[in-house]
């Protein structure tokens, strides 16, 4: 089956919506050794500049946060600790807010990710947290600033999830960020075994 951008028009929704719509989505990326993708299981929001936890509080405008000050679905790329993770801008222009794909279940491309991620021993080791789903799924650093409804790195329609299939909790890894966090802004679905952290 061959897979098609999302209109740029999906992504004119407030970011906890973007979050939300986000599962059961397809993020695909194609390279020059294939095509991998997964569909999105789990999502953190960050909706700056008043969210402590976001790159962008306090209106923080430097190289890397710049692109969340454009249009909404567009690719936020960043390291932390040798890991890229991948986000998608949301919000209004000047308004820096993202959604962060924390996890995703393998689709095309499995044999491919098993090569990326050589000591991953089970389909679940692939890609259930952000820094394993980009190695698995061949996502860079140098994706910044790509956009979602464009070919080679795109968010696909998918799988419809209904919200009782949401379950709703604070975001993880933030301890350092005040009360935000506290805020239920991750979205993830119920029972999916590639969603970060879940039971194995």
């Amino acid at each position: 089956m061959i897979y098609v951008p999302v209109q740029a028009s999906f992504f004119d929704q407030a970011t906890l919506e973007v979050a939300k719509s986000l599962l059961g989505k397809l993020l695909v990326k194609e390279t020059d050794r294939g095509v991998a993708s997964g569909w999105i299981v789990e999502t953190e929001a960050y909706i700056g500049p008043d969210d402590k936890a976001a790159h962008s509080f306090n209106n923080r405008r430097t190289k890397r946060t710049e692109v969340m000050f454009g249009p909404p679905g567009y690719v936020y790329t960043y390291v932390m600790h040798t890991h890229c993770l991948v986000n998608v801008v949301s919000g209004e222009v000047g308004h820096p807010e993202a959604v962060l794909i924390r996890a995703v279940e393998p689709y095309m491309g499995i044999e491919l990710m098993y090569e990326r991620r050589e000591k991953a021993k089970t389909d679940r080791d692939l890609t259930s947290g952000p820094g394993k789903l980009t190695k698995a799924l061949g996502i860079v650093k140098e994706d910044y600033g790509r956009p979602f409804f464009e070919h080679p790195l795109f968010i696909a329609e998918g799988k419809a999830v209904k919200s009782e299939e949401i379950a709703i909790g604070p975001r993880i890894g933030i301890e350092n960020s005040g009360e935000a966090k506290h805020y239920p802004w991750r979205f993830f679905i119920k029972g999916n075994c590639f969603v970060s952290g879940a039971r194995r």
